[in-house]
């Protein structure tokens, strides 16, 4: 039996999840009467979706469309932050929503500081864009688990790596 136990936190999300979730965005978005003649254009790129479209009603739509289709596919919706959206050329309308992945600096010490406040028996520590918690007893690792859950973050946090 192991003298200590460990696990990570990270907020990370499944990169095909997401291209499928996108792909059924572009062929609902294609059949639908209402934004078929959009030219609803959504590009897919490594930390961002940029989504351009004929007005804002149909951006809306769009937006909407991605949500329900994320939701279906298990993804979190705190992975997209929804910028303004902005004017293009020829009455069209573009939007950037970029994709959240990894633990910032100021998150992970906030989050190091609360589990350290409310769960004494455990130590935190701060791997790059994750956190490790490690403790001497399942139950306090547990406990830290309850802790994070129950806080209301802006990136969606998923448990890894227990030991």
């Amino acid at each position: 039996m192991a003298d200590t136990y460990s696990f990570d936190v990270v907020s990370d999300f499944d990169r095909q999840e997401l291209v499928n979730a996108v792909d059924q965005v572009r062929r609902e978005v294609s059949q639908r009467y209402d934004l078929k003649d959009s030219k609803t254009e959504i590009e897919l790129e490594e930390a961002s979706l940029t989504i351009t479209t004929a007005s804002d009603m149909t951006l809306d739509a769009v937006v909407d469309v991605l949500r329900q289709k994320a939701t279906k596919r298990n993804l979190s919706l705190k992975i997209f932050d929804l910028q303004t959206p902005e004017p293009v050329g020829g009455n069209r309308v573009k939007q950037v929503v970029k994709l959240r992945k990894g633990l910032s600096q100021e998150l992970a010490k906030k989050l190091s500081k609360l589990v350290r406040d409310n769960v004494k028996k455990v130590t935190v520590a701060i791997q790059g864009e994750s956190l490790r918690v490690t403790g001497k007893s399942k139950d306090d690792l547990q406990q830290v688990i309850g802790l994070l859950k129950a806080e209301d973050l802006e990136v969606p946090l998923q448990f890894e790596n227990y030991r």
